[in-house]
């Protein structure tokens, strides 16, 4: 089997990670109908493990296949259990937990060498009428045509993890304010717990399938979430790429409330709720340029600070 660590950078990293939420299915369990399996690749990411936010999409890819026509996903709960290689393929078993009239609800267990790596739980919805409420969007965010890429923040970087964010992640992100790619200015005053992130996939996405979409969101999401502890902080990704701040997703919960497309802007609106014990708990909303609400999530995850 080819190491996924030898291959070189893609010239196309969303249709890559295109390839790789697009699952096979394996003969297995599923034949006789206790579950279904299936099973996909890993996509290079600034960390020398599966990114968590790949195995969690794929999970809900996975989950997705099994129920009936018509459905999508509206929440997820996951837990990340143990860090994914990239030396082998992952396997996903779903278990097919209720089927109501309106609802269905699925179990999706990512494994590898025998062991979970994730366990989540989804639910899926037919889409049906209701009551609208929303919170609106901040007012004055600068349009993302109006705030530096990654590419521009790092141009000339040579850092394995910068590199990544900025020429191989499959999404264009825009830090409002700036990022935090770079250590921070310690004269900058004090660091904020807040941030405003713009993102959107590369290049349009040919296809329209709504529950790709959704997956993609999520996959996108988890290499944020915890930005807004980090910068509360005063830590830079550059410090947790050297192995001064450890940090991992430990659970995620999310909510999607409208339709999305990850190749259109989204405006990521953090903040940090609490840190304390080793643990970092962030959460955000997501709008459209038009100010739509389209997702609400949170993600608890191990943030450990040397000593002072």
């Amino acid at each position: 089997m080819e190491r996924i660590t030898d291959q070189p950078a893609t010239a196309d990293p969303l249709g890559h990670l295109l390839e790789v939420l697009d699952l096979r299915p394996v003969d297995g369990p599923g034949a006789r109908g206790e579950d279904d399996v299936f099973e996909g690749d890993s996509v290079l990411g600034p960390a020398p493990r599966a990114y968590g936010g790949q195995v969690l999409a794929q999970a809900i890819v996975a989950a997705a296949r099994t129920v009936p026509p018509g459905r999508l996903i509206h929440s997820l709960h996951g837990y990340f259990l143990r860090e994914g290689s990239l030396e082998a393929p992952i396997g996903f078993a779903v278990e097919r937990l209720r089927d109501g009239r309106s609802f269905s609800a699925r179990r999706s267990h990512a494994m590898q060498f025998g062991r979970p790596i994730l366990s989540m739980i989804a639910s899926f919805q037919e889409d049906q009428p209701g009551f609208e409420l929303t919170t609106p969007m901040p007012d004055d965010v600068p349009a993302p045509e109006d705030v530096p890429s990654a590419l521009e923040e790092l141009a000339g970087a040579d850092d394995r993890a910068r590199a990544f964010w900025a020429e191989q992640s499959a999404f264009d992100l825009r830090h409002v304010g700036g990022s935090l790619y770079l250590p921070r200015d310690p004269s900058a005053g004090e660091a904020p717990r807040t941030q405003l992130v713009w993102m959107r996939a590369r290049r349009p996405i040919e296809c329209d399938d709504q529950m790709l979409h959704r997956a993609m969101l999520a996959f996108a999401c988890d290499q944020i979430m915890l930005e807004p502890a980090l910068r509360a902080a005063g830590k830079s990704w550059q410090e947790v790429g050297g192995g001064k701040v450890p940090l991992a997703s430990l659970d995620h919960a999310m909510w999607w409330h409208r339709d999305v497309r990850a190749d259109e802007w989204l405006l990521y609106v953090q903040g940090a709720a609490s840190a304390q014990g080793g643990r970092a708990l962030g959460h955000a909303r997501v709008y459209r340029t038009d100010g739509t609400l389209v997702a609400s999530m949170g993600q608890e995850g191990m943030m450990r600070l040397p000593a002072a």
